[in-house]
């Protein structure tokens, strides 16, 4: 095997491993997928650097999901009569 094609597997086996532990880790993993998915071409195309783009992808990918999940916790415990914060207000007066 010539170096070149040892180096080229390299991001090939890191990625495989970056998506193997985010499968395992079930739940949690929200997000983690398609940020790494996004993340690895995004990397690619930035510089040969997929690896790092998957593990970057997949730590924002889990916190837009989980911020995600939080906003979808917090609308389910608001009352239905009551309207969003932002919604229902007016804007301020101007005085001319």
């Amino acid at each position: 095997m010539t170096w070149k094609m040892a180096s080229a597997k390299v991001p090939a086996v890191g990625l495989a491993i970056l998506v193997l532990l985010a499968a395992s880790a079930g739940a949690d993993a929200k997000g983690c997928l398609k940020g790494a998915a996004v993340g690895a071409v995004a990397g690619h195309v930035a510089g040969h650097h997929a690896v790092v783009g998957a593990a970057a992808g997949c730590v924002v990918g889990h916190h837009l999901a989980k911020k995600k999940q939080e906003q979808q916790q917090q609308q389910q415990q608001r009352p239905q009569g009551q309207p969003d914060a932002k919604a229902g207000q007016a804007p301020p007066a101007t005085e001319l």
